[in-house]
């Protein structure tokens, strides 16, 4: 992989939506890490404990808490301030929220990102803008086969059709008003990493049932995803802003996931290596007759491979392993910053 440019990032003015959430802390804290001056826009933690608060990220950015949803209120948050790149995180990420709330989702995915594009189009300084949506934005017919960039978009979700959306948003903004300013997608597997205290989402669930002695409950043990580490995540995500900031060739949309050609993993087999790795129960099966997740689902991410450089380092087995170390190490008392810090560092070195 090609390591990323830290003189790039020193001293750069980026905006950082997100920095709230577990994607977004770790994002702030290795931005920092490589001397940039990170501002972050986002609504205050929705978990306790959260990444955000245990490894103190507000001491590290100017943190703005700010709903995505109000633009008066986004405009006023990025008055007066000048950036140079922006990451774009913030989101509703939850499947089965999206389906509780479907309304609260589209405003915060679709119409959060129209009103931070919409505050961006005064930006003076702006070299580049990336907009984070999910893998789940393709149009999904369950057939297996790992989606590419020019497939169809889609969503019979509400969560996965709110990002879709936010897609024809990104496009429909970068063509308007932007064309002097590369804006774009990213569109990323299912993270893990240490820190991740979300409701439904499955290395949490695994943490907080091992925590209280149960055994965690799966829905689809069966389904495959595209598991990522958040560090493989965020290292594509910085590498493409570099690529976006000093390319005009540069695409407009990659999708970021495991390595091309890599084995498929159910949720069942990652929970099981999870609950090994800290000594928990086996892992219970209840099904979810009514969910709309899909069953199969993978992307391909030889062309970030090919254009950028740039391809994951850690496969799932080594994923899960560097992320249940992170819980069980900041469990018997090491800081959860040191614990981040560490990770990023030999993250760092290996590439």
């Amino acid at each position: 992989m090609a390591a990323l440019n830290a003189s790039f990032w020193n001293g750069k003015r980026v905006l950082l939506t997100g920095h709230t959430g577990f994607k977004g802390a770790w994002a702030a804290i290795w931005l920092t890490r490589m001397g940039a001056e990170v501002t972050g826009l986002a609504l205050p933690p929705d978990q306790t404990p959260s990444l955000f608060d245990l490894a103190e990220v507000g001491h590290r950015v100017d943190s703005r808490l700010v709903d995505l949803r109000s633009h008066g209120a986004v405009g006023a948050a990025l008055s007066g301030r000048v950036f140079d790149v922006v990451l774009h995180m913030a989101a509703q990420p939850i499947v089965r929220a999206s389906i509780e709330d479907p309304i609260g989702t589209f405003q915060t995915n679709v119409m959060g990102t129209a009103h931070l594009l919409q505050a961006l189009r005064d930006q003076p300084a702006l070299q580049a803008v990336l907009v984070i949506t999910s893998d789940k934005v393709y149009a999904n017919n369950e057939a297996g086969r790992a989606f590419r960039e020019g497939d169809n978009l889609g969503g019979k979700d509400p969560y996965s059709a709110s990002k879709a959306a936010a897609e024809i948003v990104v496009q429909s903004y970068a063509r308007s008003y932007f064309q002097a300013v590369p804006v774009a997608t990213a569109r990323g597997g299912n993270v893990i990493g240490g820190g991740d205290f979300s409701r439904d989402r499955l290395v949490a669930d695994i943490v907080r049932a091992v925590g209280a002695g149960e055994a965690v409950v799966l829905r689809h043990p069966e389904a495959t995803r595209p598991w990522q580490h958040v560090l493989d995540c965020l290292a594509g995500y910085f590498r493409y802003l570099e690529a976006l900031a000093t390319d005009p060739a540069a695409p407009r949309a990659l999708n970021f996931g495991p390595r091309p050609g890599g084995p498929q993993v159910s949720v069942g087999e990652l929970a099981t290596l999870g609950v090994e790795a800290l000594g928990g129960q086996p892992w219970r099966y209840e099904p979810d007759p009514v969910s709309l997740e899909a069953q199969t689902l993978a992307i391909d991410a030889s062309r970030a491979r090919e254009i950028l450089g740039f391809e994951s380092q850690l496969d799932a087995p080594h994923a899960v392993a560097l992320t249940m170390d992170w819980y069980a190490r900041q469990a018997a008392g090491e800081g959860a910053l040191a614990l981040c810090l560490e990770q990023i560092e030999r993250y760092e070195s290996a590439a």
